[in-house]
């Protein structure tokens, strides 16, 4: 061990440019785009469900609520074995599971089955989306974590952009349409697998379990990297040596201090999720039963799809310049007004015009509260502490057919547009309680 500098994260957090490889942003980028893109796919494809397979919307939803409990059961197990196997380990474990689950899912002969693989497909997403958020979160200098977290869940928004447009050619016009929607993630995410091979562990992971060795060749190659890279001396590391974290497991996320942070960051995510998903996945459904036809309810949501991009791409360049919770906040209060419009105002522009930034939102809240939830918890246990309070936050989005749908059998479509809204409210208001973390190192915060 001798001439191995322990410290690990300080040498880290004083590069000042992405250290790595670029294909490493791009794997991991990848890896959101067809996650996210499998996300939105059952939306589009439930109004042709519900015909062929002669059910009702609400049974319809199961597909969506399936997918989701399988995302809260997926994050929590592979988050597990992220966390005492490595990074690398969990993530080749739950792109396989997305996979698997959302090929097969492409072939269900009947709705009981289609919901039993949105199980299995979620379970792979829910764990892919909670490690890959703290693997990036892990690999980056503490003034560019939001940064670099942003550009890999741009690259998540263009798969939620990217699904309306195939889903305006396949679905309305094949019968067969929404099974190849539905198939399509599932093939991206096997080329991710291969291309994960040459991907590095996560240095931070390796030095709080011990494994100093490992950690300084990494850190050591991304020092040499930048200095090539920049053609400059390196700033000095100003930090300490790595802390002993031998008494941090997961025990502790129910303890003080940690368990007010996953009650705090649980309950934001669940408010949030319910109107969320039920703009992500209902909303085809709600509009043509607002009298919109099918085709032009997707045109409509084509056109909106493309703010998830505009709002990730200026999360990149606002994460790390404003305090997180204040940026959040002030982002969750604009998409309740947005909602509000289109459930009072629900002509085509308003919904092209108010569809589009209510979007857009979203893409630039998601990547900077998955920055702030993963600051908040220590890297030993990181990957459990983001897969719970998302997994908590993810029944929210389980069940916001059963909810939306029951408030629209009784308010109609405003309603459902004025219930969504109203989770967006508390969501904003929540998150100002919570504590300063942008720019501050991971060490420093926990």
């Amino acid at each position: 061990m001798t001439g191995i500098n322990k410290n690990i994260s300080s040498r880290i957090d004083r590069l000042p440019v992405w250290p790595y490889p670029w294909l490493v942003l791009i794997v991991i980028g990848a890896s959101f785009f067809f996650a996210f893109f499998d996300i939105v796919t059952i939306g589009f494809a439930l109004p042709v469900i519900i015909k062929q397979f002669d059910i009702t919307a609400s049974y319809a939803s199961w597909a969506v609520t399936s997918s989701l409990i399988g995302y809260i059961i997926g994050s929590l197990f592979y988050s597990r074995i992220g966390d005492h196997f490595g990074r690398k380990t969990g993530l080749y474990l739950s792109v396989s599971t997305f996979s698997i689950g959302a090929i097969i899912s492409g072939f269900s002969p009947n709705m009981e089955w289609l919901i039993f693989w949105r199980l299995i497909a979620g379970m792979g997403i829910g764990a892919e989306i909670s490690l890959a958020t703290t693997y990036l979160g892990e690999l980056s200098p503490a003034k560019l974590r939001g940064r670099y977290t942003g550009w890999a869940i741009t690259a998540a928004f263009a798969g939620f952009a990217a699904v309306p447009f195939f889903a305006l050619v396949l679905v309305p016009n094949y019968s067969w349409g929404w099974r190849l929607l539905l198939v399509l993630g599932g093939v991206g995410g096997i080329m991710i697998a291969i291309m994960r091979r040459n991907i590095p562990e996560s240095a931070r992971w390796l030095s709080s379990n011990g494994n100093y060795e490992k950690a300084d060749k990494i850190v050591s190659s991304a020092e040499i990297y930048v200095q090539k890279k920049t053609g400059a001396d390196l700033p000095e590391v100003t930090g300490t040596e790595s802390p002993n974290t031998d008494e941090i497991n997961v025990r502790s996320l129910f303890c003080p201090p940690l368990i007010f942070r996953i009650i705090l960051f649980g309950t934001i995510w669940f408010f949030y999720y319910i109107g969320n998903y039920a703009w992500l996945t209902l909303t085809p459904e709600l509009l043509q039963k607002k009298g919109f036809e099918l085709t032009q309810s997707i045109s409509h949501l084509t056109l909106t799809g493309i703010g998830f991009l505009a709002g990730a791409i200026l999360a990149v360049f606002i994460s790390d310049k404003i305090e997180r919770k204040k940026s959040v906040s002030i982002i969750a209060f604009t998409w309740a007004i947005l909602l509000l419009l289109i459930g009072y105002f629900p002509g085509d522009n308003m919904i092209l015009i108010a569809g589009f930034f209510a979007s857009a939102t979203i893409g630039l809240l998601i990547p900077i509260l998955y920055t702030y939830t993963g600051e908040n918890f220590p890297t030993k246990i990181r990957a459990t502490g983001i897969s719970i309070t998302d997994g908590v936050g993810h029944l929210g989005g389980a069940f916001c057919g059963q909810i939306v749908f029951l408030i629209y059998r009784n308010f109609g479509f405003t309603g459902a547009m004025t219930g969504m809204a109203i989770t967006g409210v508390i969501a904003g208001i929540l998150v100002l309680t919570g504590k300063k973390t942008t720019c501050c190192s991971l060490e420093e915060i926990n």
